[in-house]
């Protein structure tokens, strides 16, 4: 298994019969692209998660593809599915709070997240474990003057106990994960890695992997 990052917060896992694709919504370097021809060429299968419909995670050429390709198959979170007015009749599962969904290779748990969709964690059939955090995250301003802080609509407090929270829950079902993708955003000023730091003082975890810290300000936020 290989774990390749995108962009943003896109990451794809690689293996020799399947690949994982979390939060598709650019490819600038064409990375993911060439995977995926590689995946058409090599007849493998491929699964699409998106963890929430925000902008930043979300790309609505992916319906689009498992339309086309038979052995792709389509994970969305359930604002994904109704906000981008996904086809009822594609996606593999449609992703809620306590959801586990199998497949041939690997098992998918979605968590609530701090902010909109899931987070998730998936176990592959060797045991491997994959926290992918979507927008789960201490979104701790610790300023009202920073941008975007007004987007957080509950005390900086709250939040802290939310996170706290999202983690237990994760944390009674997998204490130890082998890799986790993390948010580092610097839209949070001195406190951007209180959330990561917060994650690996709870679980343990042997590759953490930064993410969404390509700044952008999605419109739907």
């Amino acid at each position: 298994m290989d774990l390749q990052y995108i962009y943003h917060s896109c990451f794809a896992v690689v293996d020799n019969d399947y690949m994982i694709v979390y939060d598709y919504w650019q490819d600038p370097d064409n990375l993911l692209h060439q995977l995926l021809d590689e995946a058409v060429s090599a007849g493998k299968e491929v699964y699409f998660v998106t963890s929430h419909f925000h902008e930043d995670h979300y790309n609505p050429d992916i319906p689009l593809w498992c339309q086309q390709h038979d052995q792709w198959h389509y994970l969305p979170s359930y604002d994904t599915f109704r906000r981008r007015h996904i086809d009822k009749t594609l996606p593999l599962a449609v992703l809620r709070f306590g959801d586990v969904v199998t497949t041939p290779h690997f098992t998918l748990h979605a968590y609530h997240s701090t902010d909109v969709g899931v987070c998730t964690v998936t176990q592959l059939n060797d045991g491997t474990t994959l926290y992918h955090a979507g927008d789960n995250n201490n979104w701790y301003f610790p300023s009202t003057n920073l941008p975007d802080a007004s987007r957080v609509r509950i005390s900086a407090e709250e939040m802290e106990k939310l996170y706290l929270s999202t983690l237990r829950e994760i944390k009674a079902d997998f204490p130890k994960l082998d890799h986790a993708m993390i948010p580092v955003d610097d839209r949070l000023g001195q406190e951007m890695l209180r959330g990561p730091l917060q994650l690996l003082n709870t679980l343990q975890v042997a590759h953490p992997h930064p993410m969404h810290y390509c700044l952008v300000i999605p419109s739907e936020k």
